[in-house]
């Protein structure tokens, strides 16, 4: 049976501010296992971000949790659990952060100091954390360097984040961050600021990193492509709320939810005709101050019913590892077939996965 490294239920986070609370997540339920990678996706100011920040316990003087748990589960003891929503800012930094769950960011240089060598920054949390000497932790910071594909280790030591790359930094970053051995990886969009081809590698990077030590990994993108590449299990959110999971081939062969098709959809499709637009889905995520009655996708949904736009629909269970909250699922609901172009990908079977 498959350990859990991660277990969120029922999180609802929320910012004050002057025009009353922002319900920035709601009702998230997630569950992350070992050695596994989940990807969340979904447009900007859908809640992914907001999420795993407050996994880390990354929350700004406005930010609270009002519901739910994040139980972290021991990799010596799945019995023995921690809930880090319970934890104090200082707590989250001396126990848990670094040594049991790290973080990559988007864009490398706000993760790095750029008065400090990058040999410095490695071995910063290997003192302090893994409690070694000095020539320890320099000795590890350079097999670090090299296990990321950085050349030349020993002479990059010396350098400052300037005089690096953007993917070079990423790794550098991606370096630190399984420097003191954590169990989970939560890594927001790693690859956004960085070309194509570097992408792709940084990908394989992790990957490649996920092989060796059997890390968990939670990954942030907008991009289903990159999903495609690295998932086991995705989350699709919209408006703070998950709106479908499942196993990375119920998501692409399978999809159920409206919004989930217009994420297909708006991907590149190499078999389309030259001449058709990339889909783009209309309108704009709804205002989260103040959500509309209902559902809040119902305003951009061309397969909105009549329902939507009255209650938010549940969460309905499709199999096993497969939900979505769409009225759509109801028994009462008309049958509704996904678009043409999602039914051709599926068709084709040509999601590569891993």
């Amino acid at each position: 049976m498959k350990q859990k490294a991660l277990t969120i239920r029922d999180l609802c986070v929320s910012f004050q501010t002057s025009a009353g609370p922002l319900r920035a997540v709601r009702h998230v339920d997630l569950d992350l296992y070992r050695g596994e990678t989940l990807a969340i996706v979904g447009e900007s100011g859908s809640g992914k971000s907001v999420t795993v920040k407050t996994i880390m316990g990354i929350l700004s003087n406005n930010q609270r949790i009002d519901s739910g748990s994040i139980l972290y589960h021991s990799v010596e003891d799945e019995t023995d659990t921690i809930d880090l929503s319970k934890l104090s800012r200082r707590e989250m930094r001396r126990k848990i952060n670094g040594t049991h769950i790290a973080m990559v960011f988007q864009d490398p240089m706000t993760s790095l100091d750029p008065t400090m060598t990058i040999g410095m920054q490695l071995m910063e949390g290997m003192i302090y954390h893994l409690k070694l000497t000095k020539a320890q932790a320099r000795q590890r910071a350079i097999a670090l360097l090299e296990m990321v594909g950085i050349t030349d280790a020993q002479k990059r030591m010396k350098n400052y984040p300037h005089q690096l790359s953007g993917g070079m930094r990423q790794r550098v970053v991606i370096a630190i961050a399984i420097s003191c051995n954590p169990d989970i990886l939560i890594c927001d969009e790693p690859t956004t600021a960085l070309d194509v081809t570097i992408q792709a590698k940084i990908l394989e990077l992790i990957q490649d990193i996920q092989k060796k030590t059997g890390i968990s990994v939670v990954f942030i993108t907008h991009d289903l492509g990159v999903v495609a590449k690295v998932a086991d299990y995705v989350a699709v959110m919209y408006a703070g709320r998950i709106v479908e999971k499942g196993t990375v081939q119920d998501i692409f062969y399978d999809p159920r939810h409206p919004y989930t098709w217009g994420l297909m959809a708006s991907m590149p499709d190499i078999h389309a005709d030259s001449s058709q637009r990339l889909y783009t889905i209309p309108g704009t995520p709804p205002n989260m101050l103040n959500l509309p009655q209902g559902d809040p996708f119902a305003p951009r949904n061309a397969y909105a019913l009549e329902a939507d736009f009255v209650e938010e629909p549940p969460i309905f269970q499709i199999s096993e590892t497969h939900s979505a909250a769409t009225w759509l699922l109801d028994s009462r609901a008309p049958h509704v077939e996904p678009p043409q172009a999602i039914k051709a990908r599926i068709g084709r079977k040509e999601i590569s996965h891993g």
